[in-house]
């Protein structure tokens, strides 16, 4: 399936490969830009050069300011977004992996020396059990 890679701003070319392998879509996010805060005075606490990103299904926030400038901010909390959104479905998709493998270990049967040493073992049990018994 291809996706259109409609970002607002331009972004390193491993950036839209990164995208378009885990299918984002930038419809998906929300973004805002709010005044900063922080080293950099008047300038930085008078300009919204602030960027707080939201990828909706995921849920996922990125708010970033490192830089004075607004574009700036806008390219790498893009960047760091879909790298965050990238690694969650990686994530999801390991622990996925491992779910089915622990429902696959628990369904198949012991081997028959296994069985036989569970067996041997409730045996034993059973036997120091009836010495309690009183006489």
């Amino acid at each position: 399936m291809l996706v259109a890679m409609n970002f607002p701003v331009e972004l390193p070319a491993y950036i839209t490969e990164l995208a378009r392998a885990c299918e984002f879509v930038a419809e998906d996010v929300e973004e805002q830009f709010i005044k900063g805060h922080g080293h950099g005075g008047q300038k930085v606490n008078k300009t919204s050069s602030c960027v707080y990103l939201q990828h909706l299904p995921t849920g996922l926030i990125v708010k970033y300011q490192e830089h004075r400038e607004q574009h700036q901010n806008r390219v790498e909390a893009w960047t760091l977004l879909i790298e965050k959104v990238a690694q969650y479905l990686k994530d999801q998709e390991q622990q996925q992996q491992h779910e089915d493998y622990v429902k696959r270990q628990q369904k198949r049967r012991r081997s028959r020396s296994s069985q036989e040493g569970v067996l041997k073992e409730k045996k034993m049990r059973g036997e120091m059990k009836k010495l309690r018994k009183p006489l």
